[in-house]
């Protein structure tokens, strides 16, 4: 009998929940925060992939809650898509200390199961919300744009070939740069446009 996509999406979270040989494992149960696997739809056609989870996601267990959260939110309305239709994650699933990036070593600890989680999901479109999360799927599946930066690529849909498939790659900018800069919000809306032509 075959398991169920959310079945095996729970095991994920419990598999998470219990990395204790991560290097951010210590500072998670130091600071009473969660372990955070991910959300969404289970056959979702489209999945985001977010860099690491911030203060809020950290104690709530869940990805992109904070004021991050709530732009992706509006971004995606405005393409009228929900967060139920969606898979959201980020490539490290623990809080790094003072909201620093990830270092290379976290982003190993959490890649088995971030792969875990696109093999069972089989996204046909995948979204990376940063730098770090657009090197690793790049570099995942041997994408010949490797090497280059965000600033390029950012907006333009790229080809990757999966084991289960073709699929859309779209880089992005995270959202909390909309934060820091005016103009990048205007940048976020246009190139969720170009998404909304791939779905």
């Amino acid at each position: 009998m075959s398991v169920s996509k959310s079945t095996q999406l729970k095991r994920i979270d419990r598999d998470t929940e219990r990395l204790t040989d991560s290097p951010l494992y210590q500072y998670r149960v130091q600071e009473g925060y969660h372990a955070v696997p991910g959300k969404g739809n289970p056959d979702a056609v489209l999945m985001l992939i977010g860099e690491a989870p911030g203060k809020q996601e950290a104690m709530r267990g869940e990805p992109f809650v904070g004021a991050a959260g709530r732009l992706l939110d509006e971004l995606l309305q405005s393409i009228h898509v929900t967060r139920d239709e969606v898979y959201i994650t980020n490539i490290v699933k623990d809080r790094p200390p003072e909201n620093r990036a990830p270092q290379k070593n976290e982003v190993n600890a959490y890649a088995p199961l971030l792969r875990r989680q696109i093999k069972i999901i089989q996204p046909q479109v995948i979204v990376t919300l940063g730098r770090y999360a657009m090197e690793f799927i790049l570099a995942e599946f041997k994408m010949p744009e490797q090497g280059r930066s965000i600033s390029e690529l950012h907006g333009k849909p790229l080809r990757a070939q999966t084991p289960y498939g073709p699929i859309a790659v779209l880089p992005l900018f995270h959202p909390a740069v909309a934060f820091y800069r005016r103009d990048q919000k205007e940048i976020l809306k246009s190139d969720f446009l170009v998404l909304k032509g791939l779905l």
